[in-house]
């Protein structure tokens, strides 16, 4: 976000998003929201946490989505840093060095190490990053100054560590922004990740010196760099006070390198006032002002995320300190009253603090770059980057085949964990599920189904046999055409003469779930779920509908054409009890264009794809047939081996009467 002040005014004037379709008393919708709610600078409102538990549970929820989205979870191996600290200068109060890192394999992270000078440590320290402000960390206006504030903090008695974010000053081996839909497979389609890994790394930079108290770190910047902040403390405890300056909004939740696959999505409540509350109750000031997005903090955001600190009993380490008359800034007003604030929470001072007057060296005196070269290993562009790291994610996927009990049980624990992640679908419970029935004839029931609070609305048909085997466990079938793909099958027929109950549905986007939907926005992933990411969750809440309805203990899963690929991924999430056939399509299993255009989910490449599906679906009895010549065939053996579970795995299709054969035999209730 430039700092220009006709785009302040825009966003702050944006209006919010649409509003949710009306409900039917029974709570589904006359639209379905998920192709009517899609915009990302929409009003968003903070949801009520009515217990420190539920707001505990959300909290570490919301943790990982954020790293998932970064393509951080699992979190990289923190290799050396190679820091190269020089060309200190002795000023005023402070000294000021140049500092190069190497946050990953070939790639350097600029900044400047400032220090109080002439006093003993070790010194609390701030990890401070820039934003987007033309000169980056060298920025030094009225408006804004980032060495001003460092100089500052260090005459103050803090060690600063400003750093560049990517693109920018020293660190622009590659662009500051990218979005990139093959990549968001391995969760590195935009730069955010970058920048969060890189703030993690300063962290790590400065909690390793000698003079510096790792048990007092905080965190500061405005803009960008206050959406740096508020990730960085989101997920990393080791900050413990932080301020975030004039970005926090109900109405602007920043885009490119703000925005990240799977960020927001899933949740229709995930927005910064979210990720500030994920602070507590460590202390926090937002500091706020009258001619950016920022406008109605005091009002909105400010008391929404105290809400969450007063849940931990933390209400008074919150506070909001607001400019009315004020553009887009981090200027000597709000510099001052983030000096208070971190002063009394960090060495216990509470009394104010003027900024005395400074003066910034030139930019070739604190460039890191400036007459020196990367050293040789330095990576040359995206491309590189973005290999080394589909590499690495290969290679972790690799380690945890599994070989036996104990290395299935690993792997299922860390996929269990990566697939949630990516997929976004969740069974819901029980309580959850909602229905509506259309038309009641004597064997059918065309209702609707959906999710309490969520949205959504998906056309099902449930149909009953004229005398029920309960033997015969009942049956999911799904299919791309929906329910008129399936509904008169041989398949569904052969079933109902067993005496088993067929439920199908119009998955989102299918039959008559096609509706109008635009995906065209810039950043459209970081706040939407693909079509086949709902999908999943669509086969998963009809699968919890079928098993709460029938009292089921045993269901079995059936998905025909490409619908074999959406149930088995489904499968993954399902829990027990659930017998399953699939039709994976001669699906390439290893190809990324593949993904793209018949099953498009952010990072499912990096979650281990069709690998860590064969270890989650290796719990119980599957027909799986139509395999590629890429599925991993000893993956899905060696767990199903490992797993004493039975598969039946098949290269070639499987007619319909041999499919019902298949789940007569094998799938009782």
């Amino acid at each position: 976000m430039r700092n220009t002040p006709a785009v302040f005014l825009l966003v702050a004037l944006l209006g919010s998003a649409a509003p949710l379709a009306q409900e039917s008393r029974n709570g589904i919708p006359a639209q379905d929201v998920r192709n009517t709610v899609l915009a990302g600078n929409t009003h968003y409102k903070m949801p009520v946490f009515a217990t420190r538990e539920e707001w505990l549970e959300r909290a570490a929820f919301l943790r990982k989505q954020i790293l998932a989205s970064a393509g951080l979870l699992p979190m990289p191996e923190k290799r050396p840093l190679n820091a190269q600290v020089f060309g200190k200068l002795e000023r005023d109060g402070y000294t000021v060095e140049k500092v190069l890192l190497e946050t990953l394999p070939g790639f350097y992270l600029g900044g400047n190490l400032y220090r109080p000078r002439g006093r003993q440590g070790p010194f609390p320290g701030v990890v401070s990053p820039h934003g987007h402000w033309h000169y980056g960390r060298l920025e030094n206006t009225a408006l804004v100054s980032v060495p001003g504030r460092a100089i500052s903090f260090a005459r103050q008695g803090y060690v600063v560590f400003t750093y560049d974010m990517v693109g920018q000053n020293d660190t622009n081996q590659v662009p500051h922004d990218w979005l990139d839909s093959r990549q968001e497979l391995w969760s590195i389609g935009s730069s955010m990740g970058l920048h969060l890994w890189n703030s993690i790394r300063a962290t790590d930079f400065l909690t390793s010196l000698p003079d510096v108290d790792p048990n007092k770190i905080s965190a500061t910047g405005a803009s960008g760099g206050g959406t740096q902040t508020f990730f960085l403390m989101a997920v990393d405890e080791r900050i413990k006070v932080a301020a975030p300056v004039n970005m926090i909004s109900a109405t602007s939740q920043g885009g490119g390198c703000q925005a990240a696959a799977n960020l927001r999505a899933g949740w229709t409540d995930f927005s910064n006032m979210v990720v500030g509350a994920l602070m507590a109750p460590r202390p926090l000031i937002l500091i706020s002002n009258g001619g950016d997005w920022t406008v109605e903090t005091p009002k909105e955001v400010f008391p929404a995320i105290q809400s969450v600190y007063r849940l931990l009993g933390a209400e008074n380490s919150v506070t909001n300190v607001h400019f009315p008359s004020f553009i887009h800034n981090y200027n000597k007003e709000s510099r001052e009253a983030v000096y208070q604030f971190f002063n009394k929470h960090i060495l216990n001072n509470p009394a104010p603090v003027s900024e005395a007057a400074f003066r910034v060296d030139f930019p070739h005196e604190l460039l890191a770059l400036h007459g020196r070269a990367r050293p040789a290993n330095a990576i040359t562009g995206l491309d590189q980057l973005v290999e080394n790291h589909i590499r690495d994610a290969r290679a972790a996927t690799e380690r945890l085949q599994p070989r036996d009990a104990a290395t299935l049980a690993a792997a299922r624990e860390a996929f269990s964990e990566q697939l949630t992640f990516s997929l976004l679908a969740l069974p819901p419970k029980p309580a959850e599920l909602l229905a509506e029935k259309k038309q009641t004839l004597p064997t059918r029931e065309d209702l609707l189904i959906g999710r309490a609070g969520k949205g959504d609305r998906v056309p099902a048909v449930w149909l009953t046999p004229s005398r029920r085997n309960q033997e015969v466990a009942p049956t999911l079938v799904v299919h791309p055409k929906g329910i008129a793909g399936v509904v008169d099958s041989v398949l569904v027929k052969a079933m109902l003469n067993r005496g088993g109950i067929v439920m199908s549905i119009d998955a989102f986007q299918t039959g008559s779930a096609v509706a109008p939907r635009d995906t065209s926005a810039r950043a459209f992933t970081s706040y939407n779920q693909t079509n086949d990411a709902n999908r999943v969750q669509d086969i998963l809440t009809a699968l919890e509908y079928l098993r709460s309805r029938s009292k089921a203990q045993t269901v079995n899963l059936v998905g025909l054409d490409v619908a074999g690929v959406w149930s088995y991924f489904a499968r993954t999430m399902a829990g027990p009890g659930v017998n399953l056939v699939a039709d994976l399509a001669q699906f390439a299993a290893d190809t990324d264009a593949e993904y793209l255009s018949r099953f498009n989910i952010p990072g499912l490449r990096k979650a281990g794809d069709f690998r860590a599906a064969a270890v989650m679906n290796s719990q119980g009895r599957a027909l799986i047939y139509n395999a590629g010549p890429q599925f991993p065939t000893d993956w899905a053996r060696q767990a199903a081996k490992a797993a004493g579970s039975e598969l039946d795995l098949r290269s070639g299709t499987v007619a319909e009467p041999d499919l019902a054969a298949w789940l007569n035999l094998k799938s009782r209730n």
